[in-house]
């Protein structure tokens, strides 16, 4: 059994993430709340980034000391998301309502 929450429909924000983090530009922190960057830039949703990383879709891929930015990767899981494209129960906004 894990201890990874079980993964919720995504949005379409949290497939972008997956996307740029599978381009192999983004850089994350090592922490509990770890920040991502995207070509050197902070991810403007921040909240998904931490989401995605506690359901097991996300992971420093690199080494580095607590705080420090290393290598953003999608885990197996993540790639498999990503690979099925638009369709991976991502809800548009006017559904979550």
């Amino acid at each position: 059994m894990t201890d990874r929450p079980p993964v919720a429909p995504l949005h379409h924000r949290h497939l972008a993430v997956l996307r740029a983090v599978a381009r192999g530009t983004a850089e994350i922190t090592r922490s509990r709340e770890p920040d991502l960057y995207v070509d050197g830039l902070p991810c403007c949703d921040q909240g998904a980034v931490r989401e995605l990383v506690r359901t097991g879709l996300l992971h420093p891929a690199g080494t580095s000391f607590p705080g420090h930015r290393t290598t953003a990767a999608l885990t197996e899981l993540g790639r498999a998301v990503v690979g099925r494209g638009p369709g991976t129960g991502a809800r548009s906004s006017t559904e979550e309502n």
